[in-house]
């Protein structure tokens, strides 16, 4: 049962993640991040669950500094970059603005 509820979450992520794209802001890659995380222009960096672990500690690190939150996608690299709409992988997306999407609430839950 728990795996259902899993992947009924990470649909809603991946649902908020599509109205981003369309409607919002936002950055793919590790060196936009850390540049946005410098700047203390991100509102939210989501990163996926293949993620190597000191790219993502770094990203962790410098959010940690600039009051961002995190968001952990608990799919890989591929899915991360289909749910947002794109057909390369992805392992870090940084969102400056969500537009119509209420994603940052959902990763204050969290």
């Amino acid at each position: 049962m728990p795996p259902k509820n899993k992947k009924l979450a990470q649909e809603g992520i991946g649902n908020k993640l599509a109205v981003v794209m369309k409607s919002g802001k936002y950055f793919f890659g590790q060196n936009q991040c850390l540049k946005s995380l410098r700047k203390k222009s991100a509102k939210l960096v989501v990163i996926s669950n293949n993620c190597p672990p000191l790219r993502r500690s770094e990203i962790e690190y410098y959010s940690l500094l600039s009051g961002c939150s995190v968001l952990k996608f608990k799919g890989s690299n591929v899915d991360l970059g289909r749910s947002c709409g794109r057909y390369f992988r992805a392992s870090v997306v940084t969102i400056i603005d969500p537009g119509d999407s209420d994603i940052l609430d959902l990763s204050k839950a969290n």
